[in-house]
């Protein structure tokens, strides 16, 4: 059912050295020969592409604050339009991918976000990646930090939580005419194993200093403060709840600490002149680590 594609993004054809065996893998196992067709999607051919096809978009598009959201965006609208299958750079080809060519449309399931996008596949004009991208207007709205405001705008949280309403509302319940059922590949397929389609190699290059205090948050030991009657069991079934409860937990001490720091940590004259940065430059550092840019040398 899935065309024989592949769609990558990065900045422009200069892939950095960390990731060019990774996407080398996938182009070595899927040839023209084999009536493949491989599609590096860069900045330019991405804002051309939405121009094009989608203008209502475009607003929203280069609107985007972080170019992270623009890399996430491209991905369902390329799917949406020509089909295929969408890798990220820093996930590998293990084996051919020619299994994963028989269902409508497959996504990888995470914990405890739900699902990723960072290998997704799908059939042209499937209704769900439709819905997804009339979805991301709706969806643009900036939070506190700027993880969050990434994950649950264009990221895996925002693409989660259609899933789960998508499937709430039995699209995937049955064979339906037009095609709305959405496979699963579960973790083990994912990769770690000799028979897993995909290998995960160093990534995460727009992660800013944000995310440490989030990874501290989730690592907690949060269930020994909770009731023992509240299994792990329970809380997977309650995944959106625990997510957005760690969030908001985050957001919280990130909220006390900039009071105490403005309140007793700068200066008068800083807040007279109005010199002070915004909120999250003081914790997240220069803005470039928040852009798919100098991660890593050409």
């Amino acid at each position: 059912m899935i065309p024989k594609i592949i769609h990558q993004t990065y900045i422009n054809e200069s892939i950095p050295l960390v990731w060019q065996e990774a996407q080398q893998s996938c182009i070595d196992l899927h040839t023209p020969e084999d009536g493949w067709e491989y599609k590096l999607w860069t900045d330019a051919m991405s804002k051309d592409f939405i121009a094009a096809e989608y203008p209502w978009f475009l607003e929203t598009f280069e609107g985007y604050e972080f170019p992270i959201q623009r890399a996430d965006a491209i991905r369902y609208f390329v799917l949406a339009f020509y089909g295929g299958i969408y890798i990220d750079l820093d996930d590998g080809c293990n084996r051919r991918l020619e299994p994963l060519l028989s269902y409508p449309a497959w996504v990888r399931r995470t914990v405890p976000t739900g699902i990723s996008n960072d290998a997704m596949g799908s059939v042209p004009r499937h209704p769900f990646f439709l819905h997804v991208i009339d979805s991301l207007p709706r969806y643009n709205r900036h939070w506190l930090l700027p993880y969050i405001t990434v994950m649950a705008s264009t990221g895996p949280l925002f693409l989660s939580v259609l899933w789960r309403h998508w499937s709430a509302d039995g699209h995937n319940l049955g064979d339906e005419a037009d095609g709305g059922r959405i496979r699963i590949l579960f973790p083990e397929e994912y990769n770690n194993h000799s028979w897993s389609f995909f290998t995960h190699h160093l990534g995460n290059s727009w992660h800013g200093k944000d995310v440490k205090l989030i990874f501290w948050v989730s690592s907690f030991d949060w269930k020994m403060m909770v009731d023992s009657k509240l299994t792990l069991f329970q809380m997977a079934k309650h995944w959106i709840l625990v997510t957005v409860a760690g969030f908001a937990i985050a957001g919280v001490v990130f909220s006390l600490a900039w009071i105490i720091y403005h309140r007793f940590v700068v200066s008068p004259t800083a807040r007279k002149t109005g010199s002070r940065l915004p909120f999250w430059r003081r914790f997240s550092g220069n803005r470039e680590q928040y852009e798919l840019v100098k991660q890593f040398p050409a």
